[in-house]
């Protein structure tokens, strides 16, 4: 269908148009207006929030309210790719366009999606100013089929999916109200994917202290229960705590971003006395109360502790707390670590597909390579159903023997090279031309 065309007077109006965050005075007259005109009528806004006012030579013609982003929404998450570790650290990056309202007489063809625009220029700014922080990546929710979202698209988001119908509740847990949305992403920064999902937190945001995560007690007994298996190689006299407990704390307060052996401490130092025995800490017959391991417990602990079995039981209860499909093996050369021969440090890692969680990791010793090394480090992981991914350096008949017989699993090598020729040669035959890649639709 194509676009009505404006009028002069229209084109300069459009042009004429300014939108500013409202100032106090304005906010009871915001709210007002919103409740009265809008379809869903106004009450508040959630989180950390930003009113705005769009005006046309100084007339009020639309009003925008944010909010906090939504806790959870798969499609969102799928999209960026990331963990609910990094969901919790980074949602405040986010902002929710929750209300949008052209004031009624004020509507010309392009006024909202110009409108949108231009709020979507100074919003990351805005909340800097506000609440100290940037916002990179705006969503909103669109009903269908009461609208289509035509003005979101023209002014640049994009539909990634839709919700599955569940609204959270103020007390916590969800309510089915079966009313599915459509959700629209816009990213305000052309990174911001990448930033939302890497690992490490995006230098930009280094005065940015990203959010605490915290576990449930739930959560809190399934990473302990994962370390009872674990050898445990302190002498007799150094047992009074137990390991497990030792280990879900020093995990848990990793998350909430203790860096060092004492913020560790001091973590585990303001835990409750039901915290304490819900993870089976150390009681003390004398005091009659749990008591958490110190400092140097800790330290001595998590250096002592044997690193490959550790990993693999972090990585079992990733797999448990985090729903994935795909598994990537991948190997690196460790910038900057090197052994006492001289010779770089060589990691082959298995990690998740999206989510961008190490599963497991494995050193490749001097006199071998990634090839044999891979079918050890996926050997304790449960890939059963799911797909690994790999480069064409582990397209071999063994290896893939070992994920479908062995693991139960499915494969894809991402290319053939001169390590298994005749296979490439008869890919090199295949009529590609014939069958373009399908584009997915989510």
């Amino acid at each position: 269908m194509e676009a009505p065309k404006l009028t002069p007077r229209q084109q300069a109006s459009l042009q004429r148009v300014q939108v500013r965050p409202i100032v106090p005075t304005e906010r009871e007259r915001w709210n007002t207006l919103m409740q009265t005109h809008h379809y869903r009528g106004f009450r508040t806004l959630a989180g950390r929030t930003m009113r705005y006012v769009a005006t046309l030579d100084d007339r009020w013609v639309a009003l925008l309210g944010w909010q906090a982003a939504a806790y959870q929404c798969q499609a969102r998450d799928q999209w960026i790719g990331w963990s609910w570790v990094l969901r919790r650290q980074r949602l405040h990056l986010i902002a929710n366009n929750a209300r949008f309202l052209i004031l009624p007489g004020e509507s010309f063809p392009n006024l909202a999606s110009r409108i949108l625009s231009l709020n979507l220029r100074r919003l990351s700014a805005d909340w800097q100013s506000v609440y100290g922080h940037p916002i990179v990546l705006a969503e909103t929710f669109v009903e269908s089929p009461r609208f289509t979202g035509a003005c979101y698209r023209a002014a640049n988001w994009t539909e990634v999916g839709w919700t599955k119908g569940f609204a959270r509740r103020p007390g916590g847990g969800y309510v089915y109200h079966g009313q599915r949305k459509r959700l629209l992403l816009i990213p305000l920064h052309p990174q911001a994917r990448v930033w939302l999902s890497q690992p490490q937190p995006q230098s930009e945001w280094t005065q940015t202290p990203m959010q605490i995560v915290t576990l449930s007690d739930a959560q809190m007994e399934g990473l302990r229960q994962i370390f009872f298996g674990l050898p445990d190689t302190r002498s007799k006299l150094g047992k009074q705590h137990p390991l497990p407990a030792i280990l879900t704390v020093a995990v848990a307060a990793v998350l909430t971003q203790a860096e060092s052996y004492a913020a560790i401490a001091e973590w585990a130092g303001r835990l409750t006395q039901n915290q304490l025995k819900r993870i089976r800490a150390r009681f003390h017959p004398k005091t009659k109360r749990y008591v958490a391991p110190s400092e140097p417990t800790i330290r001595r602990v998590l250096q002592g502790a044997n690193v490959d079995a550790l990993d693999a039981a972090i990585g079992a209860w990733l797999l448990g707390a985090t729903d994935f499909e795909a598994v990537a093996v991948d190997g690196k050369v460790l910038k900057g670590a090197v052994r006492e021969d001289g010779s770089q440090v060589h990691l082959l890692s298995a990690f998740m597909h999206g989510q961008r969680v190490t599963l497991a990791q494995k050193e490749i010793a001097k006199k071998t390579n990634e090839i044999p090394e891979l079918r050890h480090l996926l050997q304790e992981v449960d890939i059963a159903g799911k797909v690994v991914t790999a480069d064409a350096l582990h397209t071999q008949r063994e290896t893939a023997r070992f994920l479908v017989e062995d693991k139960k699993a499915d494969y894809l090598f991402t290319a053939v090279k001169g390590n298994q020729q005749k296979l490439g040669n008869s890919l090199t035959c295949l009529p590609w031309g014939d069958s373009p890649p399908q584009r997915r639709n989510h």
